[in-house]
């Protein structure tokens, strides 16, 4: 199984580009390990890759998963997720421990936060809502990454009309948190469970904005008409 790995590195070894690497980390207000290749270069090798692999035990490919967090390298990262993402169908409520394990172990940015957070943890939610619980602990972790984790992670499921009630809990939890990126995080969370549950989610921003941080603010009412986001912005 090594010798996957080492494949899947020297392809991102020989597509790398000075370039990439330079401009990706200027997304990035702490430094991360990048080798400097494409997002969509990454999604290819990882496709590609997986067909090796696909034969494999849950339990093999989470291993290979976790020898590529282990690297530190966003573009492993994403490999990693894709992975651990396109066997969703075989999730059984003990990976959720595997999830967490790497939230808390190996996620430094908000880039493979996001990334594992909208697919593989988002779609676990999705199939065992009983973990629903387990988001409300992340969101009072001291690890910003854990924090930003428990709302990024109903990005989908909002977008789709879910978990409403949790939602607004998790976001009453990271109310006034002091970390920008967890006030995205959540802001992002209600922006996208105002798509289908507008009235609720501005009735909420309308009762919390005179504590809610700005940056969360303006992040849920994005997609909200001009005359709801001109009333949410008065003072």
């Amino acid at each position: 199984m090594d010798r996957i790995i080492e494949k899947i590195r020297r392809e991102l070894q020989e597509n790398s580009d000075e370039h990439t690497r330079q401009s990706g980390q200027r997304f990035f207000k702490e430094s991360v390990n990048i080798y400097g290749v494409k997002t969509a270069l990454v999604s290819k090798i990882a496709k590609e890759s997986f067909k090796s692999i696909k034969d494999k035990s849950k339990a093999d490919i989470f291993n290979l998963c976790e020898e590529l967090w282990r690297s530190g390298y966003m573009e492993e990262s994403f490999i990693a997720c894709n992975w651990s993402y396109f066997i969703y169908k075989q999730y059984e409520p003990a990976d959720f421990a595997v999830f967490e394990k790497w939230v808390n172990n190996y996620v430094s940015n908000w880039a493979s936060c996001d990334t594992l957070c909208n697919h593989t943890i988002g779609a676990f939610i999705e199939m065992y809502p009983e973990y629903l619980s387990s988001l409300k602990v992340w969101a009072g972790s001291e690890n910003r990454w854990v924090r930003r984790a428990s709302a990024v992670s109903l990005i989908i499921p909002a977008k789709q009309g879910k978990f409403l009630k949790d939602i607004f809990e998790i976001a009453d939890i990271l109310l006034l948190d002091q970390d920008d990126l967890v006030r995205k995080g959540y802001g992002w969370m209600l922006k996208e469970a105002s798509r289908k549950n507008l009235k609720e989610v501005f009735d909420y921003v309308m009762a919390n904005k005179k504590t809610m941080p700005r940056t969360a603010l303006r992040y849920a009412i994005e997609k909200m008409p001009a005359e709801l986001k001109k009333e949410a912005m008065a003072k």
